[in-house]
């Protein structure tokens, strides 16, 4: 059996980007690892795709959130065409509900990424005091955005899977306030402690907690924190998280947001260049791929009825992982208007350095 990539990342260090880390001037492109061929699952899409983006895009425009660039950005960032590959099995209430939830996500991502560590934190805060107390208003936009999304959402999701959403809103609004204080301080993490990091500020596992509520089952606590199940869950989001950095370094390093990539990560912690961090994520992905179908095969009967929901969710998590890497190179987000040049040949011309 091949040895995992990160096994031997077991450092606490952090760096810093000033003093350490330097894109090599010489370097111009990269080759991504071709992570389709080494995923086994494949996605659908979601037959309600254009009237759940028309109904979501409606929505989020008479809030007045965005304007100039922003608009443009979030026009092309097809947050509803991610919504139709991941949640292909989704009903149209359902998928529509679920487009709203992650603009609501672009929304707060928007404004944290110009915000400070405390102020990122009291951005989330109201969305996290919204979504606990029923009577909360602080009478911001982004209060009455996820008002709107909990009505939605509550009425229709189990308790245990209501429990766990929650938890997530909590854990994601401190690791994007995390985050931001160390972007501020240009300050790299070591490999584990970003993992750990990079599950919650990137609101994947946040994301996975809508399962319950499209499948319309709701799979226990003691089922969902079964070891074996928790460790198919965190491979694969960050199967996710991961492939994400992958596709994502080429537009942030031309922003000059260095410190919150995996890519960054490992061309610090391995001593390598551009090139050999892109070939580390291949390996990295193909692994915890590998992990996930042994662990699968490995998970016990919980009984008829609750292996049917086991399963769904299970399915739930590979549509994920694939309509991630389906979106990736459907979008203009990553590659612009090289996305399909891209995903044919899979190499990309870094972009220059935005003064």
């Amino acid at each position: 059996m091949q040895r995992p990539v990160c096994s031997s990342f077991n450092s606490y260090s952090i760096f810093k980007t000033a003093d350490h880390f330097k894109m090599p001037s010489t370097i111009r492109s990269y080759v991504l690892p071709d992570l389709h061929a080494l995923c086994a699952w494949k996605s659908g899409f979601n037959p309600h795709h254009a009237e759940a983006k028309a109904a979501s895009q409606k929505w989020v425009l008479g809030f007045k959130a965005f304007s100039g660039k922003k608009l443009e950005f979030f026009n092309q960032g097809g947050s509803e065409l991610l919504c139709s590959y991941v949640y292909w099995y989704a009903g149209l209430e359902q998928l529509r509900t679920a487009c709203d939830f992650v603009n609501l996500l672009f929304t707060i991502d928007e404004i944290s990424d110009e915000q400070n560590g405390e102020d990122a934190v009291k951005t989330g805060e109201i969305v996290l005091n919204t979504l606990l107390d029923e009577a909360y208003n602080d009478g911001s936009m982004l209060c009455r955005m996820t008002k709107d999304f909990r009505a939605r959402f509550f009425p229709h999701t189990g308790p245990a899977t209501l429990r766990r959403f929650l938890k997530h809103t909590e854990a994601y609004v401190h690791g994007f306030g995390r985050e931001a204080e160390l972007r501020e301080a240009g300050v790299v993490l070591d490999v584990e402690s970003y993992n750990v990091l990079r599950r919650e500020n990137s609101a994947v596992r946040y994301c996975f907690g809508l399962f319950g509520f499209l499948l319309g089952l709701d799979l226990p606590d003691e089922i969902f924190e079964h070891p074996i199940m928790m460790e198919m869950h965190l491979a694969a989001v960050d199967m996710v998280t991961w492939s994400n950095d992958l596709y994502s370094y080429n537009m942030e390093q031309a922003m000059g947001h260095l410190t919150n990539n995996v890519l960054t990560v490992l061309m610090k912690e391995k001593n390598t260049d551009l090139q050999g961090a892109a070939n580390l994520v291949g390996e990295h992905f193909k692994n915890l791929s590998d992990k996930f179908e042994a662990l699968r095969l490995a998970l016990p009967s919980f009984g008829e009825e609750m292996d049917y929901v086991v399963s769904k969710y299970i399915m739930a998590m590979q549509s994920w992982v694939s309509g991630n890497l389906d979106w990736s190179f459907a979008t203009l987000r990553y590659f612009g208007a090289d996305h399909m040049k891209v995903k044919e040949t899979l190499v990309v011309q870094l972009y220059p350095t935005r003064k």
